[in-house]
């Protein structure tokens, strides 16, 4: 086994092969974390993935959890929204949960990792203090809460386990400032927790094109199909703006429970002919969507259980690409778009004719590109995934200077991703 510093990444999003459209971001930053560690992700099989490979130099081990065919309970919308739209998976969640820690307890005999970085409170975090609780791990961890997990399942006993998992960890990183406040109150100190968001491809991604020509009536929409979202306020706002500009359309990029609800909406409005779903869109294909998009809406919203947008990158994907911005006026948002310089790119949340007034308003602007490209240059040091990176290397290095015993060599073993 290599001497170098060994980092292991828990996560339940993943991508399941190269090119795949689920979120990316954890592999965007384990890949740039390979110049400083020996990195290696654990995360959940699922149908057609490999149980092991090598992807841009991270070494993957994928746990198995049910037959392939029924490995369907991270994937297309995520744990919660899942679980919500099929109720029978809660039979794969105690599958699911001892598949991880029987996979996190072996790679850590295995490897003896230097340090975790778990993604996620729920599971992650959870089967983490599980292992240590009795004793069969004790690796300094990192934990990054991505929204969702915060926001959501706030029952009591879950508030219980969030808080159980949390002071189980070392160290605790949030990707905005609006989480800092919810995560002190599950009792993790002040001075262990850091704003460390994930990051944007600015350099060879996600940058403007003078060869894609900007459309002048095609308001596009990137995520899940999920209610925090907010999409059914803008399908909702879209008969408002075609009585002023009759040429509108909207491009939705993504998938998720709520496609059908959405689809019910836009069919009652009578708008379902200007609405085109394409589906899942690779991670290759996003930027011309945001290059030819007159603007990027992102109508972000507090759902009815209380989840809501942890950062919302896409934000800062469309203004990387030169893409005008419209969003919901919710705290995650202000660390992208600061509220007293952009006050006219932020929308009151769930408030369709608000909506509807500021994207006629900007369509009808001949200064919005120019606002995008100032932003651009702003927000590129804080998202750009160089400095990320560097930062989050930051910070797994301190939790393992706070730990000395991390850095005792290990003895021989043989690596082989999958095991």
């Amino acid at each position: 086994m290599t001497d170098r510093r060994r980092l292991l990444i828990l996560s339940s999003t993943y991508p399941r092969w190269e090119g795949d459209p689920e979120p990316g971001f954890v592999h965007e930053l384990a890949k740039r974390l390979t110049g400083e560690f020996d990195v290696h992700v654990l995360c959940p099989h699922a149908a057609r993935a490999r149980a092991g490979e090598r992807l841009d130099g991270v070494t993957v081990h994928r746990y198995r959890y049910a037959p392939a065919r029924f490995e369907s309970l991270v994937h297309d919308g995520g744990i919660v929204a899942n679980l919500r739209r099929a109720p029978w998976k809660w039979i794969l969640v105690p599958s699911f949960l001892l598949g991880q820690m029987i996979g996190l307890r072996r790679l850590c005999r295995r490897l003896e990792p230097h340090v975790l970085h778990a993604h996620w409170i729920v599971p992650q975090c959870l089967v983490v203090a599980a292992l240590k609780s009795i004793g069969m791990i004790s690796t300094p961890t990192l934990a990054t809460i991505h929204g969702a997990d915060l926001f959501g399942l706030q029952g009591r006993w879950f508030v219980a386990l969030k808080r159980w998992a949390l002071l189980n960890t070392d160290r605790t990183t949030v990707v905005s400032t609006a989480m800092i406040k919810p995560t002190c109150d599950l009792g993790v100190s002040r001075r262990l927790i850091d704003v460390a968001p994930m990051g944007v491809d600015f350099e060879n991604r996600f940058k403007p094109s003078s060869t894609v020509r900007r459309s002048e009536n095609e308001l596009l929409f990137v995520g899940r199909l999920v209610e925090k979202k907010g999409l059914r306020v803008l399908i909702s706002a879209l008969p408002r703006i075609l009585e002023q500009r009759p040429d509108t359309r909207v491009t939705i990029a993504g998938y998720g429970p709520e496609e059908n609800r959405l689809r019910v909406i836009a069919q009652s409005l009578g708008v379902a002919d200007r609405i085109d779903f394409l589906g899942a869109v690779s991670q290759e294909k996003l930027p011309d969507l945001y290059r030819r998009a007159a603007l990027f809406v992102a109508p972000f919203l507090q759902a009815r259980d209380g989840d809501q947008e942890g950062l919302g990158l896409v934000v800062v994907e469309a203004i990387a690409c030169g893409c005008p911005v419209i969003a919901g006026n919710i705290p995650a948002v202000r660390d992208v778009l600061d509220a007293t310089r952009c006050q006219s790119l932020l929308v009151s949340p769930g408030d369709p004719v608000a909506l509807a007034d500021r994207i006629i308003q900007f369509l009808s602007s001949g200064n919005s590109a120019r606002i995008s490209i100032e932003l651009r240059e702003q927000i590129a040091s804080r998202f750009g995934w160089l400095q990320v990176a560097r930062n989050y290397s930051r910070i797994l290095t301190s939790i393992m200077r706070a730990s000395p015993e991390a850095y005792e060599p290990s003895r021989d073993a043989t690596e082989r991703p999958g095991d």
